[in-house]
Protein backbone atom coordinates (compact mmCIF):
# COMPACT_ATOMS: atom_id res chain seq x y z
CA UNK A 1 0.00 0.00 0.00
CA UNK A 2 1.26 3.88 -0.81
CA UNK A 3 2.29 5.89 2.45
CA UNK A 4 -0.61 7.89 3.58
CA UNK A 5 0.73 11.45 2.81
CA UNK A 6 -1.37 14.31 4.85
CA UNK A 7 -1.49 17.66 3.55
CA UNK A 8 -3.29 21.20 5.19
CA UNK A 9 -6.25 22.20 2.93
CA UNK A 10 -6.62 26.00 4.61
CA UNK A 11 -9.96 27.35 4.30
CA UNK A 12 -12.42 30.08 6.20
CA UNK A 13 -14.65 29.12 8.50
CA UNK A 14 -17.85 29.90 5.94
CA UNK A 15 -20.49 27.73 4.80
CA UNK A 16 -19.20 28.63 0.88
CA UNK A 17 -15.64 26.88 2.05
CA UNK A 18 -17.37 24.18 3.86
CA UNK A 19 -19.81 23.51 1.21
CA UNK A 20 -17.19 23.20 -1.00
CA UNK A 21 -14.79 20.98 0.79
CA UNK A 22 -17.84 18.69 2.52
CA UNK A 23 -16.80 15.62 -0.04
CA UNK A 24 -12.89 15.77 1.45
CA UNK A 25 -13.97 16.68 5.00
CA UNK A 26 -16.54 13.97 5.25
CA UNK A 27 -14.13 11.28 3.64
CA UNK A 28 -16.98 10.75 0.72
CA UNK A 29 -14.70 10.65 -2.66
CA UNK A 30 -11.55 8.40 -2.82
CA UNK A 31 -8.35 10.29 -2.89
CA UNK A 32 -6.03 7.48 -2.94
CA UNK A 33 -2.90 8.00 -0.47
CA UNK A 34 -3.87 11.38 -0.02
CA UNK A 35 -5.25 12.72 3.45
CA UNK A 36 -6.57 16.52 3.76
CA UNK A 37 -6.03 17.88 7.03
CA UNK A 38 -8.63 20.89 7.41
CA UNK A 39 -7.53 24.39 8.98
CA UNK A 40 -10.24 26.98 9.23
CA UNK A 41 -8.82 30.26 9.98
CA UNK A 42 -10.41 33.80 8.70
CA UNK A 43 -9.34 35.48 5.12
CA UNK A 44 -6.93 37.70 6.94
CA UNK A 45 -5.29 35.25 8.51
CA UNK A 46 -5.07 32.90 5.68
CA UNK A 47 -3.47 35.79 3.36
CA UNK A 48 -0.37 36.68 5.48
CA UNK A 49 0.26 32.63 5.85
CA UNK A 50 -0.23 32.47 2.15
CA UNK A 51 2.24 35.01 1.86
CA UNK A 52 4.74 32.86 3.62
CA UNK A 53 3.82 29.74 2.22
CA UNK A 54 2.39 27.91 5.30
CA UNK A 55 0.03 25.53 4.05
CA UNK A 56 0.04 22.98 0.71
CA UNK A 57 -3.50 24.11 -0.33
CA UNK A 58 -5.50 27.79 0.67
CA UNK A 59 -7.83 29.49 0.45
CA UNK A 60 -6.07 33.26 -0.71
CA UNK A 61 -7.97 36.67 -1.29
CA UNK A 62 -7.24 37.46 -5.43
CA UNK A 63 -5.60 40.70 -3.80
CA UNK A 64 -2.94 38.80 -1.80
CA UNK A 65 -2.38 36.48 -4.46
CA UNK A 66 -0.65 39.14 -6.39
CA UNK A 67 2.37 38.54 -3.59
CA UNK A 68 1.99 34.88 -3.57
CA UNK A 69 3.20 34.16 -7.19
CA UNK A 70 6.31 32.58 -6.28
CA UNK A 71 5.26 30.01 -3.95
CA UNK A 72 1.69 29.24 -5.42
CA UNK A 73 -0.18 28.31 -8.36
CA UNK A 74 -3.79 29.16 -9.12
CA UNK A 75 -6.07 26.40 -8.99
CA UNK A 76 -8.69 26.82 -11.65
CA UNK A 77 -11.71 25.79 -9.72
CA UNK A 78 -12.73 27.15 -5.84
CA UNK A 79 -13.12 30.57 -6.37
CA UNK A 80 -15.90 32.88 -5.09
CA UNK A 81 -17.11 34.70 -8.08
CA UNK A 82 -19.45 37.44 -7.77
CA UNK A 83 -21.53 38.10 -10.99
CA UNK A 84 -23.07 41.58 -10.51
CA UNK A 85 -22.81 40.87 -6.71
CA UNK A 86 -20.52 41.19 -4.21
CA UNK A 87 -18.91 42.88 -0.92
CA UNK A 88 -20.92 45.76 0.09
CA UNK A 89 -20.69 48.97 2.05
CA UNK A 90 -23.11 49.35 4.42
CA UNK A 91 -24.18 52.19 6.84
CA UNK A 92 -26.40 53.21 9.23
CA UNK A 93 -28.72 56.05 8.59
CA UNK A 94 -28.53 58.54 6.35
CA UNK A 95 -25.25 58.27 4.20
CA UNK A 96 -24.00 58.64 0.29
CA UNK A 97 -21.27 57.61 -1.45
CA UNK A 98 -19.52 61.02 -1.39
CA UNK A 99 -19.53 60.61 2.38
CA UNK A 100 -17.46 57.72 2.39
CA UNK A 101 -13.89 59.63 2.18
CA UNK A 102 -15.12 61.82 5.32
CA UNK A 103 -14.86 59.46 7.86
CA UNK A 104 -12.88 56.19 8.98
CA UNK A 105 -14.51 53.08 7.11
CA UNK A 106 -14.12 49.34 8.92
CA UNK A 107 -12.82 47.50 6.68
CA UNK A 108 -11.87 43.20 6.75
CA UNK A 109 -8.22 43.53 6.05
CA UNK A 110 -5.94 45.27 3.68
CA UNK A 111 -5.44 42.17 1.59
CA UNK A 112 -8.43 41.23 0.95
CA UNK A 113 -10.14 41.63 -2.35
CA UNK A 114 -12.79 43.63 -1.31
CA UNK A 115 -10.28 46.41 0.13
CA UNK A 116 -8.82 46.32 -2.87
CA UNK A 117 -11.67 46.71 -5.20
CA UNK A 118 -12.93 49.65 -2.43
CA UNK A 119 -9.54 51.33 -3.34
CA UNK A 120 -10.12 51.13 -6.90
CA UNK A 121 -13.16 52.53 -6.66
CA UNK A 122 -13.06 55.33 -4.44
CA UNK A 123 -9.34 55.94 -4.25
CA UNK A 124 -7.55 56.72 -0.98
CA UNK A 125 -9.74 56.62 2.42
CA UNK A 126 -9.16 56.09 5.85
CA UNK A 127 -9.92 52.56 7.34
CA UNK A 128 -9.47 50.68 10.37
CA UNK A 129 -9.58 46.78 10.29
CA UNK A 130 -11.85 45.17 11.89
CA UNK A 131 -13.01 41.39 12.26
CA UNK A 132 -14.72 40.70 9.30
CA UNK A 133 -17.69 39.53 11.82
CA UNK A 134 -17.88 42.45 13.82
CA UNK A 135 -18.32 45.00 11.51
CA UNK A 136 -21.99 45.47 10.87
CA UNK A 137 -22.29 44.83 14.41
CA UNK A 138 -19.93 47.95 15.37
CA UNK A 139 -21.23 50.28 12.56
CA UNK A 140 -25.00 49.44 13.80
CA UNK A 141 -23.79 50.90 17.11
CA UNK A 142 -22.50 53.68 15.77
CA UNK A 143 -19.12 53.45 16.32
CA UNK A 144 -18.29 53.43 12.74
CA UNK A 145 -19.86 55.48 10.31
CA UNK A 146 -19.96 52.55 7.63
CA UNK A 147 -18.52 48.83 7.12
CA UNK A 148 -17.17 46.95 4.28
CA UNK A 149 -18.61 43.57 4.57
CA UNK A 150 -17.91 39.81 3.25
CA UNK A 151 -19.23 36.63 3.72
CA UNK A 152 -22.77 35.95 4.70
CA UNK A 153 -22.86 39.62 5.99
CA UNK A 154 -24.12 40.58 2.46
CA UNK A 155 -26.97 39.23 3.48
CA UNK A 156 -27.66 39.48 7.05
CA UNK A 157 -26.47 43.23 7.52
CA UNK A 158 -30.42 44.76 7.18
CA UNK A 159 -31.51 42.78 10.42
CA UNK A 160 -29.43 45.23 12.47
CA UNK A 161 -30.92 48.86 10.79
CA UNK A 162 -28.07 49.29 8.38
CA UNK A 163 -28.36 50.12 4.36
CA UNK A 164 -26.37 49.30 1.23
CA UNK A 165 -24.19 52.74 0.14
CA UNK A 166 -22.31 50.64 -2.58
CA UNK A 167 -22.14 47.12 -3.98
CA UNK A 168 -18.92 46.48 -5.34
CA UNK A 169 -20.05 43.29 -7.69
CA UNK A 170 -22.52 45.88 -9.17
CA UNK A 171 -19.65 48.72 -9.62
CA UNK A 172 -16.90 46.39 -10.82
CA UNK A 173 -19.78 44.75 -13.47
CA UNK A 174 -20.53 48.22 -14.45
CA UNK A 175 -17.13 49.67 -15.21
CA UNK A 176 -15.61 46.59 -16.98
CA UNK A 177 -18.76 46.01 -19.23
CA UNK A 178 -20.12 43.35 -17.70
CA UNK A 179 -17.11 40.61 -16.19
CA UNK A 180 -18.20 38.97 -13.11
CA UNK A 181 -15.89 40.22 -9.58
CA UNK A 182 -13.18 37.12 -8.27
CA UNK A 183 -13.00 37.67 -5.04
CA UNK A 184 -11.06 34.36 -3.01
CA UNK A 185 -9.44 31.80 -4.83
CA UNK A 186 -7.96 28.66 -4.21
CA UNK A 187 -3.94 28.04 -4.59
CA UNK A 188 -1.60 25.13 -4.78
CA UNK A 189 2.32 25.38 -3.40
CA UNK A 190 4.28 24.65 -6.41
CA UNK A 191 6.43 22.13 -4.34
CA UNK A 192 3.93 19.59 -4.65
CA UNK A 193 5.33 19.13 -8.42
CA UNK A 194 4.15 16.14 -10.01
CA UNK A 195 1.22 15.55 -7.77
CA UNK A 196 -0.29 19.16 -8.14
CA UNK A 197 -2.60 17.56 -10.64
CA UNK A 198 -3.85 14.90 -8.86
CA UNK A 199 -4.74 16.62 -6.21
CA UNK A 200 -5.88 19.43 -8.02
CA UNK A 201 -8.36 16.99 -9.23
CA UNK A 202 -9.76 15.45 -6.04
CA UNK A 203 -10.61 19.18 -4.87
CA UNK A 204 -12.47 19.84 -8.18
CA UNK A 205 -14.63 16.27 -7.63
CA UNK A 206 -15.17 17.81 -4.00
CA UNK A 207 -17.21 21.03 -5.16
CA UNK A 208 -18.84 18.50 -7.55
CA UNK A 209 -20.00 16.23 -5.42
CA UNK A 210 -21.70 19.03 -2.77
CA UNK A 211 -23.45 20.44 -6.42
CA UNK A 212 -24.39 17.05 -6.71
CA UNK A 213 -25.30 16.21 -3.32
CA UNK A 214 -26.85 19.74 -2.25
CA UNK A 215 -28.77 18.91 0.51
CA UNK A 216 -25.81 16.58 2.06
CA UNK A 217 -23.42 19.46 1.62
CA UNK A 218 -25.76 22.52 2.71
CA UNK A 219 -26.43 20.29 5.96
CA UNK A 220 -22.63 20.38 6.64
CA UNK A 221 -22.22 24.16 5.01
CA UNK A 222 -24.42 24.70 7.90
CA UNK A 223 -22.63 24.49 10.95
CA UNK A 224 -20.40 27.73 9.85
CA UNK A 225 -23.51 29.95 9.16
CA UNK A 226 -23.30 32.30 12.02
CA UNK A 227 -27.05 33.41 12.23
CA UNK A 228 -28.25 31.61 8.81
CA UNK A 229 -31.05 29.81 8.51
CA UNK A 230 -31.43 26.67 6.42
CA UNK A 231 -32.77 28.81 3.19
CA UNK A 232 -30.45 31.90 3.66
CA UNK A 233 -27.38 29.54 3.92
CA UNK A 234 -28.49 27.86 0.44
CA UNK A 235 -29.11 31.55 -1.33
CA UNK A 236 -25.68 32.49 0.07
CA UNK A 237 -23.78 28.98 -0.87
CA UNK A 238 -25.96 29.43 -4.46
CA UNK A 239 -24.22 33.01 -4.72
CA UNK A 240 -20.28 31.80 -4.16
CA UNK A 241 -20.35 27.70 -5.21
CA UNK A 242 -22.04 27.76 -8.71
CA UNK A 243 -20.22 26.82 -12.14
CA UNK A 244 -17.38 29.69 -11.54
CA UNK A 245 -16.42 27.72 -8.74
CA UNK A 246 -16.24 24.51 -10.77
CA UNK A 247 -13.91 26.41 -13.20
CA UNK A 248 -13.37 30.03 -13.54
CA UNK A 249 -14.59 29.95 -17.57
CA UNK A 250 -13.67 32.81 -20.27
CA UNK A 251 -15.51 35.46 -18.12
CA UNK A 252 -14.13 34.35 -14.91
CA UNK A 253 -10.88 34.39 -15.95
CA UNK A 254 -11.04 37.77 -17.96
CA UNK A 255 -12.58 39.21 -14.70
CA UNK A 256 -9.73 37.96 -12.75
CA UNK A 257 -6.93 39.19 -15.45
CA UNK A 258 -8.86 42.97 -15.39
CA UNK A 259 -8.60 43.46 -11.65
CA UNK A 260 -5.72 42.25 -11.57
CA UNK A 261 -4.36 44.86 -14.20
CA UNK A 262 -6.77 47.67 -13.10
CA UNK A 263 -4.95 47.23 -9.20
CA UNK A 264 -1.62 47.47 -11.10
CA UNK A 265 -2.30 50.40 -13.12
CA UNK A 266 -3.44 51.92 -9.66
CA UNK A 267 -0.32 51.24 -7.95
CA UNK A 268 -1.84 49.07 -5.61
CA UNK A 269 -0.35 45.87 -6.18
CA UNK A 270 3.79 45.96 -7.15
CA UNK A 271 4.31 43.97 -10.10
CA UNK A 272 2.11 42.50 -13.07
CA UNK A 273 0.48 39.26 -12.44
CA UNK A 274 1.23 36.54 -15.33
CA UNK A 275 -1.52 33.95 -14.31
CA UNK A 276 -0.75 30.42 -13.86
CA UNK A 277 -3.03 27.66 -13.44
CA UNK A 278 -2.71 24.68 -12.31
CA UNK A 279 -3.50 21.33 -13.84
CA UNK A 280 -6.25 19.30 -12.97
CA UNK A 281 -5.98 15.31 -13.91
Amino acid sequence: MPEIRELTLAHSPDPDDAFMHYALAAERIDTAEFRFRHVLEDIETLNKRAMRGEHEITAVSLHAYAYCLEQYALLPHGASIGDKYGPKIVAKGEYKIRDLKRSPIAVPGTMTTAYLVLRLALGDFEHVVVPFDQICERVASGEFPAGLIIHEGQLTYQRLGLTQILDLGEWFHGVTGGLPLPLGVNAIRKDLGKDIGRVSGYLKKSIAYGLEHRDEALAHALKFGRGLDTKLADTFVGMYVNDFTLDFGDRGRAGVKELLERAHAAGLIPQPVALEFAPVE
